[in-house]
């Protein structure tokens, strides 16, 4: 049995007591971790899975490189140009570099969200699944990065070649879960440091925990399950933020999370590779359930992520966005606090620290 949690020596921060108090653990015979209890089974069989496979392997080039729509990805002089205007004026802000990464800035730091900036999600560069929408900007075109983080290592999260070529990361934090160290530790971040549920990482004013959410873990035929997965509490003075990673919906778990630790302010969920269900439900929300995980949380605003950049599943790959709107819509959420972005694209996040100033008020700790 590995307990997902340790009991932290010192609680300074809401953020921290809250996520001790989840009390998650999972079982994990043979050195093999488990999702929360309750998780969505399985449902697929092996004749799901080969369809599947074999529809990849017949694709055709529209079918697995779909065009782009206009706007879809913004041209690198303009994504560099916004990104450094929210820079100069050193406001907090949020750049989408398309799938599960984002740039941003928040409480004074800069943090970096499963970069997958190359062509392929592969350990090889010429073969695998292949981006059909750029990233917008380069690994070359970053600022420094003060902390990475990386919610599980699959290739289109972990991708090394994009981490390899991160500027100033000898100065840069780099945030993995459990058992995901030994791959990393080579790569020249100042610090690699190996999160299990409910811990924490202190960088100056931002606060880093990980936190429970339904997938799997592998980058090969036999190590599946033996590293863990997680999405990530990012708490600064100014924002609450909960980066989702990948994951399946889960009937408590984000709700225990906002009843332990209150409401966030941004929540990055994501909205594709949904598609067949009976395959992805277990590992993978659809756009409802999305939508479900704001509300679970009680996010102010909900920002799409994991769609229109490479095909891994077999729903259109423009869906994604027309059924989070509706969803969102459905659920009485107003369109500003659904975001749909561009690749490349730098929004500010202002107008925030609601739910951290609420969530401090209530407990009277000023952190």
């Amino acid at each position: 049995m590995k307990n997902l949690l340790r009991p932290p020596a010192l609680i300074r921060s809401t953020l921290a007591a809250g996520l001790a108090c989840l009390q998650v653990a999972c079982a994990s015979p043979g050195d093999r971790w488990q999702n929360p209890e309750g998780s969505p089974p399985d449902q697929s069989s092996w004749r799901d899975v080969a369809s599947l496979w074999w529809g990849f392997i017949t694709a055709s080039r529209e079918q697995t490189q779909p065009p782009a729509p206009a706007g879809h990805v913004v041209p690198r002089e303009a994504a560099l140009a916004g990104l450094s205007a929210q820079q100069r004026d050193a406001r907090d802000s949020l750049t989408w570099l398309g799938h599960a990464s984002f740039l941003l800035r928040v409480g004074g730091k800069v943090v970096l969200t499963d970069p997958f900036l190359s062509e392929a999600a592969s350990p090889f560069s010429s073969i695998g699944p292949k981006r059909f929408a750029g990233p917008g900007l380069a690994a070359e075109d970053l600022p420094p990065v003060d902390v990475v983080v990386i919610s599980h290592n699959h290739y289109d999260h972990l991708d090394l070649r994009t981490l390899q070529r991160l500027p100033g990361k000898d100065s840069a934090r780099l945030v993995v879960p459990s058992g995901v160290g030994p791959l990393v530790r080579g790569l020249g971040f100042l610090e690699v440091h190996e999160l299990r549920w409910g811990e924490s990482l202190e960088v100056g004013a931002l606060r880093v925990a990980a936190a429970p959410v339904v997938h799997f873990s592998g980058r090969g035929l036999f190590d599946h399950d033996t590293t863990l997965w997680a999405g990530y509490v990012l708490e600064a003075p100014s924002q609450r933020i909960f980066f989702a990673g990948d994951t399946a919906y889960h009937p408590t778990a984000f709700k225990a999370l906002r009843e332990s630790i209150g409401p966030v302010d941004v929540a990055l969920v994501p909205i594709g590779a949904y598609e067949p269900r009976q395959m992805m439900g277990h590992v993978h929300v659809n756009p409802e359930e999305a939508v479900a995980i704001a509300r679970d949380l009680q996010a102010r605003r909900a920002v799409a992520m994991h769609w229109g950049t490479i095909v891994l599943s077999t729903e259109p790959p423009f869906e994604p966005p027309q059924r989070f709107r509706a969803a969102g819509r459905a659920a009485g959420l107003e369109d500003d606090g659904m975001w749909v972005m561009a690749i490349g694209e730098t929004r500010p996040l202002d107008a925030a620290g609601a739910a951290v100033a609420a969530t401090r008020a209530s407990t009277g700790n000023p952190r």
